[in-house]
């Protein structure tokens, strides 16, 4: 079996109708030379016809620039995986007739994508099929991406990258109309005087253990200028470090700070939990992470302004990179300037994050309430909220993140990267079948006879939710912006 390098949907087809007798076909998704195991084609094709996989892939090694091999594990796929960089690794097996019947209709315009339609293809072809993912290393190939986790985050926002960027929005867009997933566009209506809160705004940091930054934090917070009362809530979560103390050696009525023991095992989510809770959260919940700094005096005043102006369950900001000493860092301002209010809650199933600093009306955080983890806890929120709430954008940046080794996403294996896309994917699988839930019962209601949505699952269920101790990183506690990239 001949291995054939994807350039785009059409030559795919040519290759495909050049061999009309194979039943698969295995295609390279990137130009890096493989090796194969002696046993991968047996594998695979075994695997496959065995089970009618529509697309298979597995583990694989990548040779390092010393010679070493690295392991590389991928994720399982899951209704969710609605990513456009998912990690299939560089080689798949295809099934011949899928391909075929999932291009029928593709245009000439979806095959000279920029991505050649790959993930157009992908993404038709996996509709209501089979797909296997064989957790063994079964082929090798050359490193050449060196960069540490912490630097790839932000590529898919980088403005160098926005055409690209454009077309795959379109692709899910189309993929959420084939499967009755796309979002509703009903807002429901938001009173934001229904309730007495004791200010009209809570800054909330999670902390543990940033004895050197929190008081960056904490005095950029309390040195907003706003016209209306606001407080400061610091949920300390054990900290060991000196943070404590740092915290209540300031002077200010408008610092409260609620202490959790490490026995309540609480993540970055179940904190902001307490602080949602707590008899002094305000109107309105905004963000900021304990080692990042608002850029300016007039931040909250901004977010309450932009809610007051419209009708939002949530506000996101926009923020900038620097480095520890403030010194900007690439690509810059991340705006999230592909947020659009008719298509943005589309859009935020194929994106890792919303962006920052992120501002919530605290009714509604209070009956969603926060996932108890530390990755993906916000992104979990805010595409609940979209389902139902508009969402308030402003583009320009407010806050400043810095990065720095201190930053607990900064350097991850490839294992801890794969359990948060692995998590991030059950939150959209969630979101993507609930959705579909939706339309399907208002199509019921209406008197029509849609598809079951089931069909659409039966065969990429969800796997067992992520959980445990281990998922959840206490040391090191902070966003990071990994949810917001």
């Amino acid at each position: 079996m001949n291995i054939i390098r994807f350039k785009n949907v059409n030559a795919l087809r040519e290759e495909i109708f050049r061999s009309p007798l194979e039943q698969y076909v295995l295609v390279q998704l990137d130009d890096r030379p493989i090796n194969l195991d002696p046993i991968y084609i047996n594998r695979v094709v075994d695997t496959a016809s065995e089970i009618d996989s529509t697309l298979t892939y597995c583990w694989f090694r990548e040779r390092q620039a010393d010679g070493s091999l690295l392991d590389h594990p991928v994720n399982d796929y899951q209704p969710g995986s609605l990513r456009d960089d998912f990690d299939f690794g560089p080689l798949v097996l295809l099934n011949s007739a899928d391909v075929l019947s999932a291009t029928e209709s593709f245009t000439d315009k979806e095959s000279a994508m920029l991505d050649g339609g790959w993930y157009a293809l992908r993404l038709r072809m996996t509709i209501g099929k089979m797909i296997c993912m064989i957790p063994e290393y079964l082929y090798t190939v050359e490193r050449r991406d060196y960069r540490k986790s912490g630097e790839k985050q932000h590529d898919y926002v980088d403005p160098r990258n926005r055409a690209y960027q454009i077309e795959m929005e379109q692709v899910l867009t189309n993929h959420l109309g084939m499967i009755g997933g796309l979002w509703s566009g009903n807002t429901e209506k938001v009173d934001y005087d229904s309730e007495q809160f004791p200010v009209e705004a809570s800054v909330i940091i999670p902390v543990r253990n940033r004895a050197r930054t929190i008081l960056d934090a904490v005095n950029s917070a309390l040195s907003q200028e706003t016209n209306f009362p606001f407080n400061v809530i610091v949920v300390d979560n054990d900290s060991t470090d000196g943070t404590r103390e740092a915290l209540h050696s300031v002077g200010d009525d408008r610092l409260k700070i609620i202490e959790v023991r490490d026995e309540e095992k609480l993540g970055i989510g179940g904190c902001w939990n307490r602080a949602l809770l707590s008899e002094h959260c305000g109107r309105f919940a905004i963000q900021l992470d304990s080692d990042d700094i608002y850029n300016s005096p007039s931040v909250l005043q901004a977010i309450v302004n932009k809610f007051r102006s419209g009708n939002y369950g949530m506000v996101i900001g926009s923020y900038a990179m620097i480095d520890f000493e403030g010194n900007p860092l690439p690509p810059g301002v991340i705006a999230h300037t592909e947020w659009t209010d008719d298509n943005g809650p589309n859009n935020a199933l194929r994106i890792n994050g919303l962006g920052a600093p992120r501002a919530f009306f605290t009714p509604i955080a209070r009956r969603i309430l926060f996932p108890n983890v530390s990755y993906g806890e916000d992104y979990a929120m805010a595409l609940r909220i979209s389902r139902e709430y508009g969402i308030g954008r402003i583009f320009r940046p407010l806050y400043l993140c810095r990065r720095w080794e201190g930053n607990s996403d900064a350097a991850l294996s490839i294992e801890k990267v794969n359990a948060n896309n692995a998590y991030k994917d059950c939150l959209r699988s969630i979101e993507l079948m609930a959705r579909v839930k939706a339309s399907f019962d208002e199509a019921t209601r209406n008197g029509n006879n849609p598809f079951n949505p089931a069909s659409l699952f039966d065969s990429n269920l969800l796997p067992p939710f992520i959980g445990g101790d281990d998922d959840i990183s206490i040391e090191g506690f902070d966003d990071d912006e990994d949810d917001d990239d």
